[in-house]
C-alpha cells in the first residue's frame, strides 16, 4: 500500500489516483492549482456565462440542495448574481434533526422556490438493501436520487444549466485540473457519481420495479440536447472550501452545525443531511478499503494549510477503524441481524487492502504496521 507524502491518501482509494516522483497525489495536486488561479478573473467569467443564459423564463437555473454548508454557499451565490434557481433536493429520510431544519429554512433565508421529493419509506428502505448487498453501499439510491432528479425537472421546466458545487472526484482526488472546466455529464453520473451502477441494475433486486424507480431514470440524450442543458460546477468559478462556505451559512443564515460529535471524524459541518452518511455509510468504505471520513477530512485541511501531516495521520489512527453506533439503528431500519451484515459487507474487501491472519482482517497502516481490525465471518 503506498501513501501520498504530502496528504494521507492511500493509493487504492475511492476516487482514482496517481503519484508523482516525490509520492504526491493528483487530489494534492489539483489542490496546488487551486493557490494560483485568479479567482477575480473567475468570478467575472461566471457573470458571463449568466449573462449568457439569461431569459425571461421564471427559473435561471436549477440548483441541487441538501442544506447542507455547500448548498447554502451555492444559493449565496445565486442570491450574489441575482439568479432566480429553482431549488432540488431529494430526501433519503434519514436527516439528522439540525440537517432537517437546515433544510426547511432554506426557502426562508434565500426566498427561493424549493422542491423536495421524498419517495416512499418503503421503496427507501429497499434501496438500502439492494445497494448493500448489490456493492456495498446503502446510500447509493441518495447519490442516484440528487444527481438524477434536478436533471429531470431541468427538462421539464426547460431550464438549461443545472448549477452543481463542486466536483468530488477533483476536489479530493484530482481527476481533472480546475483548469479544464469540467462539466456534469451522463458519463459523468454513470461512472463516478453513481460508481458504474443504474436504475435497471436494481430492478428486480428486492422486488423493485421499474416504476418504482422512476425517479432515478436519467433524461435521454434527445431531451438534454432539445433543452441545452448543462451541469455546471460552481468550484470551476469560486474556491471551494468547506469551512468558509460554513462560516457563511452560519454567519449569514443562521445554520446549524452537528449538535453532537460524529464517531468517525472530527469534522462537524459535513453530511448532516443523513446521519448513516458519516456513519455505517463511511464504515462501509473502510471496510471496502481500509480509509474512511478521518482520512477524507484531514485531506481537505492538509492541503488548506490547517492541519500538518503528522496530526493528519493521528486523525487517521483514531477515526478511521471505529464502528459507528448508528450501525445498529441502520439494522433495525432495514430487518437485517449485524452477523449478515458483516458476512455481505467482507465479501467488498478490496484483496489489495486487507488480509486474513489468524481468522483476522489485517491491512498495513500509513506507519508500514500491520493492525488486525475484526473478525472473519463465515
Amino acid at each position: 500500500m503506498k501513501y501520498c507524502t504530502k496528504c494521507v491518501f492511500p493509493s487504492v482509494a475511492a476516487t482514482p489516483l496517481t503519484f508523482d516522483e516525490n509520492g504526491v497525489c493528483s487530489g494534492c495536486r489539483a489542490s496546488n492549482i487551486k493557490q494560483i488561479i485568479d479567482w477575480a478573473e473567475r468570478k467575472e467569467m461566471f457573470r458571463e456565462l449568466c449573462d449568457e443564459y439569461k431569459t425571461d423564463s421564471y427559473y435561471d437555473c436549477v440548483l441541487p440542495v441538501s442544506g447542507g454548508k455547500d448548498s447554502y454557499f451555492a444559493a449565496h451565490v445565486c442570491k450574489e448574481f441575482n439568479l432566480n434557481p429553482l431549488m432540488v433536493t431529494y430526501h433519503g429520510n434519514n436527516y439528522l434533526p439540525e440537517g432537517e431544519i437546515n433544510l426547511n429554512n432554506m426557502k426562508d433565508v434565500f426566498g427561493f422556490d424549493h422542491f423536495i421529493f421524498r419517495p416512499s419509506t418503503d421503496t427507501l428502505i429497499r434501496l438500502n438493501l439492494a445497494g448493500f448487498k448489490l456493492h456495498g453501499d446503502m446510500n447509493w439510491h441518495n447519490h442516484a436520487g440528487i444527481f438524477t432528479m434536478p436533471h429531470q425537472l431541468a427538462v421539464r421546466f426547460n431550464i438549461p444549466l443545472v448549477f452543481w458545487g463542486d466536483h468530488g472526484f477533483t476536489e479530493q482526488g484530482g481527476m481533472y485540473s480546475h483548469n479544464d472546466f469540467f462539466e456534469y455529464t451522463a458519463k459523468d453520473r454513470y461512472e463516478n457519481c453513481l460508481h458504474g451502477f443504474d436504475w435497471f441494475d436494481f430492478v428486480g433486486l428486492e422486488g423493485l420495479t421499474k416504476k418504482e424507480l422512476n425517479f432515478l431514470i436519467y433524461p435521454s440524450d434527445n431531451e438534454i440536447i432539445n433543452v441545452g442543458l448543462r451541469g455546471i460546477y460552481l468550484s470551476n468559478y469560486f474556491e471551494y472550501d468547506g469551512e468558509h462556505h460554513a462560516t457563511i451559512a452560519s454567519n449569514s443564515y443562521n445554520w446549524a452545525t452537528a449538535e453532537g460529535d460524529f464517531d468517525r471524524t472530527f469534522r462537524k459541518i459535513s453530511n448532516l443531511d443523513d446521519m448513516h452518511e458519516n456513519g455505517i455509510h463511511d464504515y462501509l468504505k473502510f471496510i471496502k478499503l481500509g480509509y474512511g471520513r478521518g482520512t477524507d477530512h484531514s485531506n481537505y485541511a492538509i492541503r488548506d494549510g490547517k492541519m500538518s501531516r503528522e496530526e493528519g495521520i493521528k486523525m487517521v489512527e483514531k477515526y478511521d477503524h471505529v464502528i459507528p453506533s448508528d450501525l445498529k439503528r441502520w439494522l433495525s431500519y432495514v430487518s437485517m441481524d449485524e452477523k449478515e451484515f458483516h458476512k455481505i459487507a467482507d465479501s467488498f474487501r478490496d484483496p489489495r487492502v486487507w488480509k486474513i491472519k489468524n481468522n483476522m482482517w489485517v491491512k498495513k497502516t500509513i506507519n508500514g504496521n500491520e493492525q488486525s481490525h475484526g473478525k472473519v465471518y463465515k
